[in-house]
């Protein structure tokens, strides 16, 4: 089952959004990047590892004339991503389910090479599909037990 591991925003400063976002939520930064595509910083609760970047170009931001009007320049959320279990049977859900390949396949297989597959939903809305997740993101999460767990035992016959 694909879980939800990965949000990005498009941001002008992301020094300053993640300062705000460790700030703010006890978030945790847990990398950095300066590829071709963008400048960012990733910062993550635990479970879901948020990028805050500002994208180089209007081509690496997914900017489509028509079809997509966010350059580079756009700020707020830009994509999501989901940690899958098999690429090559998402890219096929995916598809069938009305998504359309954006880019990021690699030209050959790469089972334990990172990268992210990116597509985009009937709406629009950019989705990353990665099979080795994201740092600071677990892919399965265990529920702790709380006060309030304990306290719902059977009654006493």
């Amino acid at each position: 089952m694909a879980k939800l591991r990965h949000l990005a925003m498009s941001v002008p400063d992301p020094e300053a959004a993640a300062d705000f976002y460790c700030q703010a939520f006890d978030m945790e930064r847990v990398g950095t990047t300066d590829s071709p595509l963008a400048k960012g910083v990733y910062v993550s609760d635990g479970v879901i590892t948020m990028a805050l970047l500002t994208y180089k170009s209007d081509y690496w931001a997914g900017y489509v004339e028509g079809e997509d009007e966010r350059g580079k320049d756009y700020v707020g959320l830009h994509h999501i991503g989901f940690w899958v279990d098999e690429l090559r049977s998402t890219e096929k859900k995916v598809e069938e389910a009305g998504g359309k390949y954006l880019m990021g396949r690699p030209d050959d297989d790469a089972p334990m090479t990172f990268y992210e597959e990116k597509f985009r939903d009937p709406n629009g809305v950019i989705i990353d599909v990665s099979h080795l997740g994201w740092k600071g993101a677990v892919k399965e999460v265990v529920a702790k037990k709380t006060a309030l767990d304990e306290s719902k035992k059977p009654d006493d016959a």
